[in-house]
């Protein structure tokens, strides 16, 4: 009797079948046979484009799976009934009855955690996405071949004033192929311009320039755009939270390209993220020195870090540069990607859902994400070509603006102004090589 209940668990109907009920039987196993049919057809069809059609229902998901879960519960149970228990002895009654509650809980299980899982997702997506913003209907980028994505690194910690963009990168995607150009911009540039007619410009029509603070400190760099929007809406007609959208139009203007959307990381949020995948296995070219009195150490050679230790590998500048810490940064991203196996996602989603709050700030659009997670599959097939205007190739004090848009459109058509293309190798035997 347990064996048929239990391989009603795979095959519904099965044990309704063995018990006469044939109709019953030969309905339920058939609507399940067919539904596993389509589910299976549309998947292998459908891949990437499925999973961003579904980024968008995971309301409908969770209920779904729910309503499933309780349904298989159900009809474990009725399976047991049918099949007539009483003609059992008593202890085998009470042996078999608790071995089908059993497989009763066991099998709607999955449904459950599938529930619950997208639940927390459509939150975490709530929490960290805009809700406003239209999507043309068969156009979901404008009819436009690529679209250009600000991907910023800051710090927003509570114990600072405003948002310091230390981590400046330009994803360009082209949309048919998913072939990506990566540009990364140093933080100090100095005298960025201003798109031509905007605010900034009219306020700074040569160039991003500020006296200099105590002890020769310089707050007139790129990285600070963000901020000093932000904190003076004067120059915007008394307009608040700028700071966005003028960077967008700033770093636009410095590439020659239209940005669309951005995505600010928290920096310091990383750390719980690590530490939510129980931390990450980075090869460390040489002793990385930080703390304000040079106290911490993280030694060379290839270990596993908490998210603290990565928080401080990523961002330390003693006895280094901006640009070094800029490679070291790109380093703990590729790897957080590299490391965060589905298995470890599955294991410890709700704790990695929580340590994203705060972690994220964007003005993505939700309706985007279905266009944009089968993007992103075309990205990973197609690989990335990375432009990184550091010097010697540019001064940042005195930066060359049109050479820098003549190698932005270059990169862009296919020229050979990047490093690749190529797919990144895995980042721990690609960490070795970030230092200087």
């Amino acid at each position: 009797m347990i064996g048929w209940v239990a391989l009603s668990v795979l095959f519904p109907g099965v044990a309704h079948l063995r018990a006469g009920w044939r109709r019953t039987g030969a309905s339920v196993l058939a609507i399940y046979l067919s539904g596993v049919a389509v589910v299976i057809t549309v998947a292998l069809m459908s891949g990437a484009d499925l999973a961003g059609r579904l980024i968008g229902r995971l309301g409908l998901v969770a209920v779904m799976s729910g309503t499933l879960g309780v349904a298989w519960f159900v009809l474990v149970v009725h399976s047991y009934v049918v099949l007539r228990p009483g003609r059992l002895s008593v202890p085998g009654q009470l042996v078999s009855g608790v071995l089908t509650g059993v497989l009763a809980v066991v099998s709607a299980l999955p449904f459950g955690l599938a529930a619950h899982y997208a639940a927390v997702s459509q939150r975490t997506i709530d929490g960290l996405f805009t809700s406003s913003g239209e999507v043309p209907a068969g156009e979901p980028f404008g009819g436009r071949e690529r679209v250009n994505i600000l991907l910023l690194g800051g710090d927003l910690a509570g114990n600072r004033v405003g948002v310091r963009t230390d981590s400046i990168n330009v994803a360009s995607v082209d949309v048919r192929t998913g072939h990506t150009v990566m540009f990364g911009l140093p933080r100090n540039l100095e005298g960025v311009r201003f798109p031509e007619g905007s605010p900034m410009y009219n306020h700074f029509p040569f160039g991003f320039r500020l006296p200099s603070g105590p002890g020769g400190a310089r707050e007139d760099l790129l990285f600070s755009v963000w901020e000093y929007a932000d904190q003076h809406p004067e120059v915007f007609g008394g307009r608040t939270g700028m700071g966005a959208q003028t960077l967008k139009e700033t770093v636009g203007e410095i590439l020659g390209m239209r940005i669309d959307w951005y995505t600010l990381v928290n920096i310091g949020g990383f750390a719980k993220i690590i530490d939510a995948i129980g931390g990450l296995e980075l090869t460390v070219g040489q002793n990385v020195v930080y703390g304000r009195h040079h106290e911490g150490l993280i030694p060379a050679g290839t270990r596993r870090l908490t998210g603290e230790q990565a928080l401080w590998f990523a961002r330390s500048r003693t006895f280094s540069d901006d640009y070094a810490r800029m490679k070291r940064q790109k380093c703990v991203f590729a790897a957080l990607l590299d490391q965060a196996e589905p298995a470890t996602v599955l294991t410890r989603f709700t704790e990695i859902a929580t340590a994203t709050e705060g972690l994220l700030e964007t003005d993505i659009p939700v309706p985007m994400l279905e266009h944009l997670v089968p993007l992103a599959a075309k990205v990973k097939r197609a690989g990335v070509t990375s432009v990184q205007f550091v010097p010697p190739m540019i001064s940042t004090a005195a930066p060359d603006w049109e050479m820098i848009r003549a190698a932005a459109a270059k990169a862009i058509s296919g020229g050979t102004g990047g490093h690749g293309p190529a797919k990144p190798p895995k980042i721990t035997e690609g960490c070795a090589a970030v230092e200087p």
